[in-house]
């Protein structure tokens, strides 16, 4: 039976290669976030619209940046990386909530606004995520 082989980018790869890499798949992702939520706002409450969208996107974020930001190849492991960016899923979860929470309690009639709160929540969240998928799902080959 033949053996996955599963590599991994150097360590002294490091952030400046890392970076531009997370930062493109990030800006796609969000938009793939804003566009499917977007699309899902107008049959579904803006909680539910961002949950489903932001899950879907988290999944193919996580695929994305295990093999290209962090180099990271073969089945070996894949499940594993996708619960562990499941977990930065719910604080980025967390932060988007929130910022809708916020914006329809004191902007209740400005569904626009929407948007910007997830804009201002899924950049606080990309800094949370790349520390996460760094500093341990992908720690270490």
């Amino acid at each position: 039976m033949a053996q996955r082989v599963q590599t991994h980018a150097p360590r002294t790869a490091g952030v400046a290669r890392q970076l531009p890499v997370f930062a493109v798949i990030g800006v796609l992702s969000t938009a793939a976030h804003l566009g499917l939520f977007a699309v899902l706002r107008s049959a579904l409450d803006a909680q539910l619209a961002n949950l489903v969208a932001l899950l879907v996107t988290a999944v193919a974020n996580t695929a994305a940046n295990r093999r290209f930001t962090f180099g990271v190849r073969g089945a070996e492991g894949a499940a594993r990386h996708q619960l562990q960016g499941l977990a930065a899923f719910l604080a980025g979860l967390a932060l988007s909530s929130g910022a809708l929470a916020l914006v329809h309690r004191t902007l209740p009639d400005a569904p626009y606004v929407e948007i910007g709160a997830l804009i201002v929540a899924n950049g606080a969240a990309t800094v949370l995520r790349f520390t996460l998928l760094r500093r341990w799902v992908f720690a270490q080959a």
